[in-house]
């Protein structure tokens, strides 16, 4: 039985087939594997550990001449990623109606929803369809979780003035240790960067089946149309920003793409921004189902984009192995 083979028939098909497995084993049996023990452990809880050792396996493949390039990258995805988000966010105050709702959107929904990113699914799809430069840029995307810069584009909007403590700088540095320890580890022994190599792409199904277990579809039906008009949104606006930048750049478009998401954490921002300010007090609950459901959203439908555009692509003649891109010869 080739399941290695029919998987990597699939597009993303690495990523995508644990994720949806496991969203749909979360919804319709959310128990199932909540057992306790090495099975809730590794199919459940694991995907922060799992994650954080694929990025210090990315790490150690980064020759410490050529970090520039991966902060430029996460730089960029980071930036494209906000200023899409901020300007629609705009959009969606200035044209809100008495309710406060623009289209049926909260307006803060929409900066919580697309200038947030998932870190997993990015670190997932680009595990799979990127080199390890573009994996390194994650080091500067922990930036857009939480409330930080949605607060930022509030604040620029004069929609409220700028809180402390809506960023962690500890947060920040816990998510790029494990980079730079893999970074310290490779350059010190070739070695140790080809043993480390290994577990880039083997640990990519298990952390995907993990976030998968953290997804319930009914989160779709909660938000309503609205929410899920957001994750079309994140996916189809960001995503293909983040696209179009990194192919004008001459960089991989794929990982551009890549963080047209929304994480889970994002959930929680218009609580903490209605806790700052309580004009947006009464319009919190209905955004905060409709960030959960692009959160959803997000994470099933892009996925299912980044496929389109690969093959797309590999019909104009690219090629990806093993998260190398490049064009096949004659």
């Amino acid at each position: 039985m080739k399941i290695k083979a029919t998987l990597e028939r699939i597009p993303g098909g690495m990523m995508v087939v644990p994720l949806l497995l496991a969203a749909t084993i979360n919804t319709v049996a959310p128990d199932l594997l909540r057992i306790g023990g090495f099975t809730q452990a590794l199919f459940v809880d694991s995907a922060n550990a799992l994650i954080a050792l694929f990025l210090l396996c990315t790490g150690a493949q980064i020759n410490v001449k050529t970090f520039g390039v991966s902060l430029a990258k996460g730089a960029t995805l980071l930036t494209t990623k906000w200023i899409v988000g901020a300007i629609f966010g705009l959009l969606a105050f200035m044209f809100a109606g008495d309710n406060g709702l623009w289209m049926g959107l909260a307006p803060i929904a929409v900066i919580a929803a697309m200038t947030n990113s998932n870190g997993g699914l990015f670190v997932a799809l680009v595990g799979q369809y990127g080199n390890k430069d573009d994996r390194a840029a994650y080091s500067l995307l922990a930036l857009n979780d939480g409330p930080f810069l949605t607060m930022v584009a509030l604040s620029i909007f004069g929609m409220m003035g700028f809180v402390n403590g809506m960023f962690s700088m500890v947060s920040f540095i816990a998510v790029l240790l494990p980079i730079i320890i893999g970074m310290i580890l490779g350059n010190l022994d070739e070695e140790m960067r080809s043993f480390l190599d290994k577990g880039s792409y083997m640990l990519i199904p298990f952390f995907a089946f993990s976030l998968g277990m953290g997804i319930n579809f009914s989160a779709i039906i909660t938000g309503g149309i609205g929410g899920v008009v957001l994750g079309f949104m994140t996916v189809f606006i960001t995503g293909t920003a983040g696209y179009f930048v990194f192919k004008s750049l001459k960089w991989n478009p794929i990982v551009g793409a890549a963080e047209g998401s929304t994480a889970g954490n994002a959930v929680a921002t218009p609580a903490a921004i209605a806790t700052a300010s309580a004009s947006f007090s009464s319009v919190v609950d209905i955004a905060t189902v409709q960030v959960a459901a692009s959160t959803v959203t997000t994470s099933i439908l892009l996925p299912l984009y980044i496929a389109f555009l690969v093959k797309r692509l590999e019909r104009k003649g690219t090629t990806f192995n093993h998260g190398e891109p490049a064009r096949r010869a004659g």
